[in-house]
C-alpha cells in the first residue's frame, strides 16, 4: 500500500520529543483542558473584543495594534463549545505579532459538542459580527483544527466571496459518516473476537454512561488480550480496520515487516483511552444526528483487510500464532447486522461532510501519526477533491510526529504563509511543498520543525470512497 515515510528531517529527534509529550485524550483532540487559556485575550497590546450570535453561541476576536488587514476565522475542535480564536495560546502570540488578528465562535451551547449542526453557520456569523464590531478585513483566512478542520472544509466549500482560502490543521476532512463507519469495524472486531458470546452495545447510545461502559468492556478486553500472541494478533486486525497508527509516543518508528513491533505500539495507543474517547465522541455524534448513524451489514471484512496497509503485519501474527485467519474474517462478516438509522445517517451527511468540492485555495497540514484523525483521512478527500474536479485548490503537507495536533507554532504560522501566499498570488508556486514549509518554519525561530515527503495509504472502511 502507499504510505510511509519517504525522508525524514534533521529535525526529527525534537521532533519526536515533543510528540512523547503529546499523547492522547481529549486534551488531545479539542484543546479542551486548555480551551479557557487559549481563550483568553492578552491585553498588552491591540483589543479584544466578544459578543453572542442569535443562537446564544459566543464568538471572541483579537486585533493587534499594527494589523496587517488579513483576519484569521478560527473553527475549534471538538469538546466544550467555548469560544476560541487560535488552536494554542503560543500560536495566537505569534500570529498577533506577525499582524493577524483572530476571531473564531464557540458553536452553539445548547447541543452536542458534535457542533456541526451550528459551527459553519456560527462561523460566517462570527465573521459579519467582526465587520460590525471591528472593521471590514481586507481579506480572511478559515483555519480549521480537528473536527474544526471539517468545519473549515465546508468553509472551503460554501464560502467564495467571504474567506479567500483555508488551512487544516489535523482535520477530520473525510467526515463524519466514514468516521462513525471504521470505527464501528473496529469496535465489532474487538466485542467479536475478544468478548465472544457476550452481548456489547456498540451503537445507539441512550447516554454517556453507556458509551463510557462500552468503552471499559473494550479497553479490559484489549488489555488482556495482549498478553497473548492469538490476542495480539486480533487485535492487530481490529487496529488495521480502525487505521490506527504504528508509531506510538516516545518511541522510534517500528521497522517495515516489523509485525510485532507495529502491533505493540498500536497496542500503546489503544491502552491509554483511545476507546473511551471514540465511544464518547459516538455518543455525541449520535446525539447531533438524532439516532444511530453507522452500521455494518452487508460489509466484506476481508475485503476489508485487504485495503489496509496493515494487512501484512495482520497475516504475519496471525500465522506466528497459529490462527485462521480466513476463519475470524467469515466470522466477522456473517455476523455483521448491524443497520444504521436511515435519516439519523442522511442528516449526518447532510452536516457533518465536506461535500467534495473546494471553492477557494486550500492547505491541510496533517502528522504522520495521528491516533483521533488518522491521516489516511487525507487520502480519501484529496480522492473526492480531484473527481470533482477541484484538485488544482488542495494542497496537502505533513509532519513527521506522533500526536493529534501536534504541530509546532512554527509548523502553524509556516502554514498560515503559505495559504497568505497562495491567496495573494494566486499561485501555489513552491510554497506547500515539504521542503519549503520547512525552511520556512525553521526561518521563523518559534520551535522545531518535521515537515516531510510522505503519502499517506488508503482509508480503510470509508464506504463511499
Amino acid at each position: 500500500m502507499p504510505r510511509r515515510l519517504l525522508r525524514l528531517p534533521v529535525a526529527l529527534g525534537a521532533a519526536v520529543a515533543l510528540g512523547a509529550a503529546v499523547a492522547l485524550g481529549a486534551t488531545a483532540l479539542t484543546g479542551a483542558a486548555t480551551a479557557a487559556a487559549s481563550a483568553a485575550p492578552s491585553h498588552t497590546t491591540g483589543t479584544y473584543t466578544t459578543g453572542t450570535l442569535a443562537d446564544g453561541a459566543t464568538w471572541i476576536a483579537d486585533v493587534p495594534a499594527r494589523w496587517n488587514g488579513t483576519l484569521l476565522l478560527f473553527s475549534h475542535g471538538y469538546g466544550p463549545t467555548v469560544a476560541q480564536d487560535a488552536p494554542s495560546g503560543e500560536a495566537r502570540s505569534a500570529l498577533l505579532a506577525e499582524g493577524y488578528a483572530l476571531a473564531g465562535s464557540s458553536y452553539d451551547p445548547h447541543g452536542s459538542w458534535w457542533a456541526l449542526n451550528s459551527a459553519e453557520r456560527d462561523q460566517f456569523a462570527t465573521l459579519d459580527a467582526f465587520t460590525r464590531a471591528v472593521a471590514r478585513p481586507f481579506r480572511t483566512l478559515s483555519v480549521g483544527e480537528s473536527m474544526g478542520g471539517l468545519v473549515n472544509a465546508r468553509i472551503s466549500r460554501d464560502g467564495a466571496g467571504r474567506v479567500a482560502g483555508a488551512l487544516g490543521l489535523c482535520g477530520l476532512v473525510a467526515g463524519g459518516v466514514d468516521l462513525d463507519d471504521y470505527q464501528l469495524d473496529a469496535e465489532y472486531a474487538i466485542a467479536s473476537l475478544l468478548l465472544p458470546g457476550q452481548e456489547v452495545k456498540l451503537t445507539g447510545f441512550t447516554d454517556a454512561q453507556e458509551a463510557a461502559a462500552t468503552a471499559q468492556r473494550l479497553t479490559g478486553a484489549v488489555t488482556a488480550a495482549q498478553a497473548t500472541p492469538q490476542g495480539r494478533a486480533r487485535i492487530a486486525l481490529a487496529a488495521a480496520y480502525l487505521n490506527q497508527s504504528d508509531w506510538a509516543p516516545g518511541q522510534n518508528p517500528p521497522s517495515a515487516g516489523d509485525a510485532a513491533g507495529q502491533e505493540a505500539q498500536q497496542y500503546a495507543w489503544l491502552s491509554q483511552g483511545l476507546l473511551a474517547f471514540i465511544e464518547n465522541g459516538r455518543w455525541s455524534i449520535e446525539q447531533s444526528a438524532g439516532g444511530n448513524t453507522s452500521g455494518n451489514a452487508g460489509i466484506d471484512y476481508t475485503a476489508l483487510l485487504r485495503a489496509s496497509e496493515h494487512a501484512a503485519e495482520v497475516r504475519t501474527l496471525y500465522r506466528r500464532a497459529g490462527l485462521d485467519l480466513r476463519a475470524d474474517l467469515t466470522a466477522l462478516t456473517r455476523g455483521a447486522r448491524l443497520t444504521a438509522d436511515p435519516k439519523a445517517r442522511r442528516s449526518l451527511r447532510e452536516t457533518s461532510t465536506a461535500g467534495q468540492r473546494l471553492a477557494v485555495p486550500l492547505l491541510d497540514l496533517h502528522t504522520t501519526s495521528d491516533q483521533l484523525v488518522p491521516v489516511e483521512q487525507e487520502s480519501a478527500f484529496a480522492v473526492r477533491v480531484r473527481a470533482a474536479g477541484d484538485g488544482a485548490l488542495l494542497r496537502q503537507a505533513y509532519v513527521a510526529r506522533q500526536g493529534h495536533c501536534a504541530f509546532t507554532t512554527a509548523e502553524i504560522v509556516a502554514g498560515v504563509h503559505a495559504i497568505d501566499h497562495r491567496v495573494a498570488t494566486g499561485r501555489w508556486d513552491r510554497v506547500a511543498e515539504p521542503a519549503s514549509l520547512q525552511r520556512a518554519a525553521e526561518s521563523l525561530n518559534l520551535g522545531g520543525a518535521a515537515f516531510v515527503t510522505y503519502r499517506p495509504g488508503r482509508l480503510v472502511g470509508a464506504r463511499d470512497s
